[in-house]
């Protein structure tokens, strides 16, 4: 059975330009090209929610040059892409703390969703701005607040992804092993995946791949 809900961290475009002895623009430019063409493929296979990690509250403190880089991708793309997406039937999502993104992005931002909403093929929730760990602590700030002691199901309603189905598939391209403070509580049991390839070389046939391996895994959740 294929998973409803896929989470790709989108690691490597840097190096994948330097390695083409270019600037690291042109690593997030064939990163973002290659996310949307990805993203289509998802949904033609029927993924119901796919989640990609796409600026950490860590990549903030990256260079000024390099983020002003990212945020004109932004500008010259989202608000295209955003109504592609409504054409699709995919509702567009962003996850994370938004309010460390310059205001004209924030205003892109939330114009992309209310052009998006509704959409019944699928939900692609792009993380920006995103840090696991911050997600939990303000959760649990807000029960401390409200005085509440919460079930698992009361906080998993306090974080971003509270309307999106379980995470059922973890995907890591760059080589790297790890998570870097991403969907950390929502991780616990996903399937976890990790590519060799640069993301801008992370091919449909790869996900299909990825796909494949994931159902040939038995899921437990720690039972027999």
């Amino acid at each position: 059975m294929l998973p409803k809900h896929v989470a790709i961290i989108m690691d490597g475009n840097g190096r994948w330009a330097k390695k083409r002895l270019l600037p690291r623009g042109a690593g997030h430019r064939a990163g973002l090209k290659r996310m949307i063409a990805l993203a289509d493929h998802a949904f033609e296979r029927g993924i119901v929610c796919l989640t990609l990690f796409a600026l950490s509250t860590e990549n903030l403190s990256r260079p000024k040059e390099e983020l002003d880089g990212l945020y004109s991708l932004f500008r010259d793309y989202f608000p295209a892409q955003s109504e592609r997406l409504k054409e699709k039937g995919v509702t567009l999502r962003v996850i994370g703390d938004i309010d460390l993104l310059p205001e004209d992005i924030r205003a892109i931002i939330r114009a992309g969703e209310e052009r998006t909403a509704g959409g019944e093929r699928g939900t692609l929730a792009l993380a920006l701005g995103y840090g696991a760990r911050q997600e939990i602590l303000s959760a649990v700030n807000r029960a401390v607040r409200e005085g509440k002691e919460l079930t698992e199901e009361e906080f998993s309603a306090l974080l971003y992804t509270k309307d999106f189905p379980p995470l059922d598939l973890l995907i890591r391209t760059g080589k790297e092993m790890r998570l870097s403070n991403f969907l950390l509580y929502q991780a616990a049991y996903a399937e976890l995946y990790f590519s060799e390839k640069m993301f801008p070389d992370f091919s449909d046939g790869d996900l299909d791949e990825a796909l494949e391996a994931y159902e040939k895994r038995e899921r437990r959740f720690g039972k027999l």
